[in-house]
This record gives C-alpha cells, sequence and structure tokens, in this order.
C-alpha cells in the first residue's frame, strides 16, 4: 500500500516538474470567397508559435500557382504580435488572382517550426466572370485615353503673372491720363494780319478825294495837299525813305538816286503845282487838277510791286516755360499710346492661350 501511494506521488512530482509543452497554430484564411476575373484577392496565413522558434514558410514566389489557375501575384510579411505563454503571432499575406471561371479549393499550407511541418485550414474561392452581350457588339467601347489634370499651376503661371503686369501698366497709364488732365494744353493763337499793299492803299484814298470831286472844288488847297499827302505816304511805303518829311525837290532827287525814273517829269510837275497853290496861292484850272490826279494814279500803276502778300500769319512765341509743358503733354501723350498697344497685345495674348488651354 505504501508502495502504491510512493509511485503516485513520485507520477505526479514528475507531472509537476515537465515543462508544459508549446503548441504551434496555423491559421489560413482568405478575405473573398468570389472575384471577377483578374481581380485580387488576399491569402492570409497566421503561425503563432514560442518566441524563439524557427519559421519557414511555404516556397511561394511571384507569378507561381498555388493551385492550377490561382496565381501569386505577390506577398508581404506582416507585423509579428506577442501572445500569451511566451508565443508570438507572425503573419503573411500572398495576393493572389486567376484568370478562369471556376471554384477552386486552396489546399491548406504547410509550414515548418523548428523543422516540423504543420498545415493551416483549406480555403475555397469562386472566380466568376462578367456577363457579356455578344449579340451587341458595338456596346464595347475601347479604354479612354489618359486624361490631363484639369489645373496646373505651371501651365497657368505665366499668364497669372503676365495679368499682374498688365493690371500695373494699366495703373501707370491712369496715373498719365491724371497727370495729363492737369497739364493744361497751351492754346497758341495765331493771327492773321491782312495787308493793303501801299499802291492800293494810295488808289483807294485817291478814289476817295474823285469820289468827293475836290478836284473840282473851289480849296484847291485842300485837294493838292491831300494828294500829294497820298503819293508822300506811298513813296515812303514804296521806295523806303522818309517822304513825308521831306520837300518836294528831296523826293525827286530821292527817286533819281533809286534808279526809279518813271513818270518823274510829270510827277515833279505835279508836286511843283501843289506847293504853288498851297504856297503862293497859285490858282489852278478844273482841267489841270484833273491831270495831276490822272498823274498820280499813273506814277503810282507804274512804280507798284506785284505780288506782296495781302496776309501775315502772327505767330505767338512760347516762354520756355510753356515749352516745356508742351513737351511733356507730348511726351505722355506718347507713353499713353504706347501703354496702350502693349496692354492690348498683353490682353490678347493671355485670353488667345487661356482659350487654348480651357479647349
Amino acid at each position: 500500500m505504501n508502495k502504491i501511494i510512493r509511485n503516485i506521488l513520485v507520477l505526479l512530482l514528475g507531472l509537476v516538474t515537465l515543462p508544459t509543452g508549446a503548441q504551434v497554430v496555423v491559421e489560413q484564411t482568405i478575405d473573398s470567397v468570389g472575384i471577377l476575373i483578374g481581380e485580387q484577392a488576399h491569402l492570409r496565413l497566421g503561425v503563432t508559435m514560442p518566441k524563439n522558434a524557427k519559421l519557414q514558410w511555404p516556397e511561394l514566389r511571384a507569378s507561381q500557382y498555388v493551385v492550377p489557375g490561382v496565381e501569386v501575384v505577390s506577398f508581404a510579411d506582416g507585423d509579428t504580435v506577442a501572445a500569451d505563454n511566451n508565443q508570438v503571432k507572425v503573419e503573411r499575406v500572398y495576393t493572389i488572382t486567376s484568370f478562369d471561371e471556376k471554384l477552386y479549393a486552396i489546399p491548406a499550407l504547410t509550414v515548418k517550426v523548428d523543422g516540423k511541418s504543420y498545415k493551416g485550414g483549406t480555403a475555397a474561392l469562386k472566380v466568376i466572370t462578367m456577363d457579356v452581350d455578344t449579340l451587341h457588339p458595338n456596346q464595347f467601347f475601347p479604354p479612354k485615353d489618359v486624361q490631363n489634370n484639369p489645373f496646373e499651376w505651371s501651365e497657368w503661371s505665366p499668364f497669372f503673372w503676365l495679368s499682374l503686369l498688365m493690371l500695373l501698366l494699366a495703373l501707370v497709364a491712369y496715373y498719365l491720363i491724371v497727370r495729363l488732365r492737369e497739364n493744361k494744353p497751351i492754346i497758341t493763337r495765331i493771327r492773321i494780319v491782312k495787308h493793303i499793299p501801299p499802291h492800293q492803299r494810295a488808289l483807294n484814298a485817291i478814289d476817295k478825294i474823285k469820289a468827293e470831286r475836290m478836284q473840282a472844288s473851289e480849296d484847291r488847297k485842300t485837294y493838292y495837299t491831300r494828294l500829294t499827302d497820298t503819293l508822300r505816304q506811298y513813296i515812303q511805303e514804296r521806295f523806303g525813305f522818309n517822304a513825308k518829311e521831306m520837300t518836294s525837290s528831296e523826293i525827286i532827287e530821292n527817286l533819281q538816286n533809286a534808279g526809279d525814273r518813271k513818270m518823274l517829269d510829270e510827277l515833279t510837275e505835279l508836286f511843283t503845282t501843289a506847293d504853288l497853290v498851297k504856297f503862293a496861292k497859285y490858282s489852278t484850272l478844273i482841267n489841270e487838277n484833273d491831270l495831276n490826279l490822272v498823274n498820280a494814279v499813273n506814277f503810282i500803276d507804274s512804280t507798284k510791286l506785284e505780288g506782296q502778300a495781302t496776309e501775315e500769319r502772327i505767330v505767338p512765341k512760347l516762354s520756355e516755360d510753356d515749352k516745356r509743358k508742351q513737351q511733356s503733354r507730348i511726351t505722355i501723350k506718347g507713353l499713353l499710346w504706347t501703354l496702350g498697344l502693349v496692354i492690348a497685345g498683353l490682353l490678347a495674348y493671355i485670353i488667345y492661350n487661356v482659350y487654348l488651354l480651357m479647349v
């Protein structure tokens, strides 16, 4: 009896002192049981094992087949997670696909832990195809072209900066317009002065004498005074010497020196008669008065200058300040025209290129 009890105690003690055997658990799952042809599914293989155990994964690489028809696209190792009883859980994910419509049975994959093989569970994968309307082949469309990015800053940035430049130029143009309005234009009034030629003025005066019939008047002194004064004025303007302050003989002498001897005899007789009437109270006949009047007209006609200007344009001279203002206005107008052309060109260029980007 004592021997039996002793054996039981020894057995219990041995059970207590023996290390607890560590278990290895292999989990094999798939994230989708059904895919379309060409789609991908993920086959997860998780292994729970002792912490320091050596693990060997199944020898599956990309482009290999798990089973005929199911291809491995790629694989990736997951994180290592600590588990209870000094164990860890590691995971590997296989990306698989298939191009044949079928129900596939994914077999249990084998891993080795410390040289011992362990298997996961089996899984199923249903590969289905899309319904194709073969009766209407015109419903099939080719793939669409690659679409460009609707907005790329590198394409739009040049026109953005050009727009800012155009705005800056517009502000400069506005400033110049304000300056131009403040700088009032300088208006120079050109005067047109009409000149009556000396011979015409003299003939007009003689016509007035004739109209008043002074040659038939009893007041012969006034008649000859007006007639000779008209001739003196004409001679002074025509020949350029001061005939109004000269005596009759001095006038004749200056005319001779000027080289113009036309009608000098008749003119000499006229001045002599006039001097006699004015200073010697000489009495003349009406026909003599008429003759002297005709001689005066003939002298004027024979010595007059043809082609004399009857009008003169008098342009006032500008001061230095006015000249500077006028030049400033010209410069501002030139700048405004230049800026206007540049702004118009920039605007047309921007609109055209933005249109090309949008179509």
